[in-house]
Protein backbone atom coordinates (compact mmCIF):
# COMPACT_ATOMS: atom_id res chain seq x y z
CA UNK A 1 0.00 0.00 0.00
CA UNK A 2 1.56 3.32 -0.61
CA UNK A 3 1.95 6.37 1.63
CA UNK A 4 -0.96 8.01 -0.22
CA UNK A 5 -3.14 5.50 0.49
CA UNK A 6 -2.51 5.34 4.08
CA UNK A 7 -2.67 8.92 3.96
CA UNK A 8 -6.18 8.85 2.29
CA UNK A 9 -7.34 6.46 4.44
CA UNK A 10 -6.42 8.49 7.55
CA UNK A 11 -8.33 11.09 6.51
CA UNK A 12 -11.11 9.24 5.55
CA UNK A 13 -11.31 8.08 8.99
CA UNK A 14 -10.66 11.35 11.06
CA UNK A 15 -13.98 12.48 8.93
CA UNK A 16 -16.09 9.73 10.08
CA UNK A 17 -14.62 10.27 13.69
CA UNK A 18 -15.67 13.67 13.12
CA UNK A 19 -19.00 13.55 11.96
CA UNK A 20 -20.30 10.97 14.03
CA UNK A 21 -19.19 13.40 17.68
CA UNK A 22 -21.13 16.16 15.51
CA UNK A 23 -24.19 13.87 15.05
CA UNK A 24 -23.79 12.83 19.07
CA UNK A 25 -23.48 16.89 20.15
CA UNK A 26 -26.22 17.52 17.46
CA UNK A 27 -28.57 14.62 19.65
CA UNK A 28 -27.74 15.97 23.05
CA UNK A 29 -28.47 19.69 21.49
CA UNK A 30 -31.76 18.42 20.48
CA UNK A 31 -32.50 16.40 23.78
CA UNK A 32 -31.44 19.69 25.70
CA UNK A 33 -33.89 22.06 23.84
CA UNK A 34 -36.67 19.69 24.85
CA UNK A 35 -35.73 19.17 28.38
CA UNK A 36 -34.81 15.66 28.49
CA UNK A 37 -31.01 15.28 29.87
CA UNK A 38 -28.54 13.00 28.87
CA UNK A 39 -27.20 11.10 31.40
CA UNK A 40 -22.92 11.44 31.64
CA UNK A 41 -22.94 7.15 30.95
CA UNK A 42 -24.37 6.83 27.89
CA UNK A 43 -22.44 10.13 26.52
CA UNK A 44 -19.35 7.89 27.33
CA UNK A 45 -21.04 5.08 26.03
CA UNK A 46 -21.39 6.68 22.89
CA UNK A 47 -17.57 7.97 23.09
CA UNK A 48 -16.13 4.08 23.47
CA UNK A 49 -18.77 3.44 20.61
CA UNK A 50 -16.91 6.12 18.45
CA UNK A 51 -13.23 4.84 19.50
CA UNK A 52 -14.38 1.11 18.68
CA UNK A 53 -15.64 2.14 15.25
CA UNK A 54 -12.06 4.68 14.71
CA UNK A 55 -10.34 1.08 16.06
CA UNK A 56 -12.03 -1.28 13.91
CA UNK A 57 -11.69 1.29 10.70
CA UNK A 58 -7.82 1.52 11.57
CA UNK A 59 -7.23 -2.22 11.83
CA UNK A 60 -8.66 -2.71 8.77
CA UNK A 61 -6.63 -0.08 7.40
CA UNK A 62 -3.31 -1.85 8.46
CA UNK A 63 -4.10 -5.51 7.51
CA UNK A 64 -5.98 -4.02 4.05
CA UNK A 65 -9.41 -5.56 5.19
CA UNK A 66 -12.97 -3.69 3.34
CA UNK A 67 -14.30 -1.57 6.16
CA UNK A 68 -18.06 -2.28 4.45
CA UNK A 69 -17.98 -4.98 1.50
CA UNK A 70 -20.90 -3.44 -1.51
CA UNK A 71 -20.25 -6.54 -3.65
CA UNK A 72 -19.34 -9.62 -1.84
CA UNK A 73 -16.87 -11.70 -3.80
CA UNK A 74 -18.05 -14.97 -5.68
Amino acid sequence: MSIGGVLLGLVNIAIVVVLLLIIGVVAVWIFGMLHFTVPGELRQLYLVLVALIALYMIIALIFGLPSVTVFPFR
